[in-house]
């Protein structure tokens, strides 16, 4: 009896260790660290390259199993507001995509992660290095490069013949006499630009083009010169003449795409991946379209416009982010894509691809523009500057023009007030 009561406590004792083991096991061991998940943001790129985006995050994951990758596309419109009330309420995804003008002036704010310190200079040097630069802010970088785009002289050779024009204008001076030889033969516009501020920097690019250098080396206005007042006058008069639609003082820059598809204007200066929308809108303009190379002022400066990747500096996963915008611009995903939107990579290796340069004899025109804007990048280059308050110098620049345009002011005027109201800022 005392030898089974000694085993049943013996037993009890035991039991008691074990459960004891068991929770002081459970107590101490800590929880298990939440898998990252990586919010990525895109700016318009659904539904078209959903399979590709699909197929790039899968690959991702699979490289790199501790992380997740959760994207979403946002329209182009909304895009800016919705940015900054992420950012401002300190609730921003980890890596979005954006453009050097915008991204800046964030960048401006200290709120993105800088990237000096996170991306390798043998990875930096992967990149073109001029476009490299267009994501720096006052030493800085900002943001790692993703497409590119050139624009290009797209026009409707129909237009053209009715008006009797052999020669596609290269300048704008020449674009100026087409454009009046167009209105009186055929009673149409040689094309659309947009001055509403916010919209399109093409009317920015081209006074650059002109000879007009925006802002000097302390960030003051420069535009105050005789370079500036001729280029303000350029579109001053293009515009009191007739021969720019009125719409160009309300309208963005995809009212010149309608235009165009519409058969209402004969040039359009847009890059090659339009050249598929307007084939599938328009096929009988897109029939009649060719290409040429883009328009320029005396300077011979061509554009290049760039998207990148940007990382907020509140992100919770820093490592993980840049690891993925990193996998995002890698040479084979950028020559991936490329492909796949009809736009061109920015970095070396992707760029010196046999896709770029070879085309065969029977060449379609989207082919022959991948080739064209492929030359232009070997000259082209960010024309206007990068500043936080970039916005505010397009805006000044904008609004004043409209009011000489609406000969509300004189070009002299006008020069002048848009200079004051930018140094004054």
């Amino acid at each position: 009896m005392i030898q089974l009561r000694k085993f049943k406590q013996l037993a009890a004792l035991a039991l008691i260790g074990l459960l004891t083991s068991w929770m002081v096991s459970c107590v101490s061991k800590p929880p298990l660290p939440p898998t990252p998940t990586i919010e990525f943001w895109t700016m318009q790129l659904k539904p078209q390259f959903i399979d590709y985006f699909q197929s790039l995050i899968a690959n991702f994951e699979s490289q790199n199993p501790g992380i997740k990758v959760n994207w979403q596309d946002i329209p182009w419109s909304a895009m800016e507001n919705k940015i900054l009330t992420a950012v401002s309420a300190n609730t921003p995804p980890d890596v979005v995509n954006l453009n050097p003008d915008f991204a800046s002036q964030l960048a401006g704010r200290n709120a993105w992660l800088d990237l000096d310190t996170k991306v390798p200079n043998e990875v930096r040097s992967s990149y073109l290095p001029n476009i490299w630069k267009a994501s720096t802010l006052n030493g800085k970088s900002f943001g790692v490069p993703w497409y590119l785009t050139t624009r290009l002289t797209i026009y409707n050779t129909d237009l053209l013949k009715q008006a009797g024009i052999t020669k596609v204008p290269s300048t704008y001076a020449e674009l100026a006499q087409a454009a009046q030889q167009i209105k009186d033969k055929t009673g149409k516009y040689a094309f659309f630009v947009t001055f509403v501020p916010q919209d399109s920097g093409e009317v920015m690019e081209s006074l650059v083009q002109m000879g007009v250098t925006l802002v000097n080396t302390e960030g003051k206005a420069a535009f105050n010169s005789p370079q500036g007042k001729a280029a303000f006058q350029y579109w001053v008069d293009m515009y009191k003449k007739g021969l720019l639609p009125k719409e160009a003082l309300t309208q963005g820059h995809r009212h010149a795409i309608d235009l165009y598809q519409a058969g209402e204007t004969a040039f359009l200066a847009s890059g090659p991946e339009f050249l598929k929308t307007i084939a599938n809108n328009a096929p009988k303009v897109a029939q009649a379209s060719a290409i040429a190379p883009q328009l320029t002022g005396d300077t011979g400066k061509k554009n290049v416009a760039v998207m990148n990747i940007v990382i907020p500096r509140a992100t919770k996963y820093p490592d993980e982010a840049v690891k993925f915008a990193l996998f995002v611009t890698n040479d084979e995903n950028q020559l991936a894509f490329a492909k796949a939107a009809n736009v061109l990579p920015s970095t070396v290796k992707a760029l010196s691809d046999s896709y770029f340069k070879d085309v065969p004899a029977t060449a379609s025109t989207v082919e022959k523009a991948r080739v064209i804007s492929t030359k232009q990048l070997q000259q082209a280059e960010i024309l206007t500057p990068t500043l936080k308050d970039f916005n505010k110098l397009q805006k000044a620049i904008y609004e004043n023009l409209q009011a000489a345009m609406l000969g509300e002011k004189s070009v002299d005027k006008a020069v002048e007030d848009a200079a004051q109201e930018w140094n004054n800022r």
